[in-house]
């Protein structure tokens, strides 16, 4: 399926203060193909994925790489670290108590990052 926002990873987020209001759904939805394997949490305010790494070292270096992204972005999603290896990643912009763009483009930088062969 052709992208209608192929370029996310190279926009920048916006300061989230200043975006206005959260996206609808219909907005959600369109972003979400772009992110396949992100899935909308269960309010609809968040997105979230849930990855199973090779071992504890490799889900403790994808975070570190994660947090540089947050870092440069000023988006910071939440990262939930159990089972030494399972890793969900929560994404929300929480100043508008719902979805941005913000929150689409980390997550597609996120995905860019994990399409590297180190998990």
């Amino acid at each position: 399926m052709k992208s209608e926002h192929p370029n996310l990873t190279q926009q920048k987020c916006l300061p989230c203060e200043g975006i206005g209001k959260p996206l609808n759904r219909d907005q959600v939805d369109t972003l979400l193909r772009n992110i396949p394997d992100w899935r909308l949490g269960q309010a609809g305010k968040s997105i979230f994925i849930e990855l199973t790494l090779k071992n504890f070292m490799a889900a403790i270096a994808l975070i570190n790489q994660i947090a540089q992204i947050a870092e440069s972005e000023n988006h910071h999603p939440d990262l939930h670290l159990t089972g030494y290896k399972r890793l969900r990643i929560d994404l929300t912009t929480h100043a508008l108590g719902g979805l941005s763009q913000n929150d689409f483009i980390v997550a597609a930088k996120i995905d860019q990052l994990c399409s590297a062969p180190q998990r």
